[in-house]
């Protein structure tokens, strides 16, 4: 069974936990996670820039200049796209939906593989507690340092849940805990570094990030949510 390193928030190592077999040894096709990384990147698209094409720029129809004498190119109007305020060509408009799905089980895999390329490389660790009594960026920042880590950054936590019932349609979110305020206002300010919930990973976030950083009761949220 694979191990990885422990730390504390002093950055000193305090020991090694062991992790999943199933979760470090995980790998999946490169052309399936290539594919779900363009997806997300795609969904984060809003689709709704909109910009005027020449038949809906207000403006007088009038001939810039006479047609002939003048020793210039014909102009027919002001709208045409090469004068200033003019219509646009080949502008962006609002698309239909391009929403691109992905299945449950390939994203699963996908952020499996991810972490398991990452657990191979010795890019994970794992943090004993993040609850802190008072913000203290310094603290973060020393941890950073003491503990080696690369210029990007994802710390992981485990979340509280909450839930939605409507009819017979039942939804279970997770949500920061107190625990995490703290913490993440010691964090904000420190560049290149991010915080997610276990269960809201993806895997855009994970291929960004060089390290990293989770903590006990997320390593257990995690391996339940991908192992099983």
């Amino acid at each position: 069974m694979a191990s990885l390193k422990k730390f504390n928030l002093e950055g000193k190592e305090v020991g090694h936990v062991d992790i999943d077999q199933t979760l470090a040894q995980a790998e999946a096709n490169g052309q399936s996670i290539k594919d779900y990384i363009v997806a997300l990147r795609a969904n984060a698209r809003q689709w709704s820039a909109s910009t005027k094409t020449r038949s809906e720029v207000s403006h007088s129809t009038k001939k810039p200049h006479p047609q002939k004498g003048g020793g210039r190119a014909r102009q027919g109007s002001l709208v045409s796209p090469q004068y200033k305020g003019g219509g646009r060509v080949f502008a962006p408009r609002p698309k239909f939906d391009q929403h691109v799905k992905v299945n449950r089980k390939e994203r699963l895999a996908a952020i499996r593989a991810l972490i398991g390329d990452k657990i191979r490389n010795q890019r994970v660790h794992i943090l004993d507690s993040i609850e802190m009594k008072e913000p203290k960026t310094k603290k973060i920042a020393h941890f950073l340092e003491k503990a080696k880590m690369g210029k990007r950054v994802l710390f992981i936590g485990a979340g509280s849940y909450g839930e939605i019932e409507f009819a017979d349609f039942k939804h279970t979110f997770s949500i920061p805990a107190e625990k995490h305020h703290t913490f993440l206002l010691s964090l904000r300010n420190i560049p290149k570094t991010e915080f997610a919930l276990a269960k809201n990973l993806n895997g855009y976030d994970l291929a960004l990030a060089q390290d990293l950083v989770i903590t006990e009761e997320g390593l257990k949220e995690l391996t339940e949510w991908l192992v099983g």
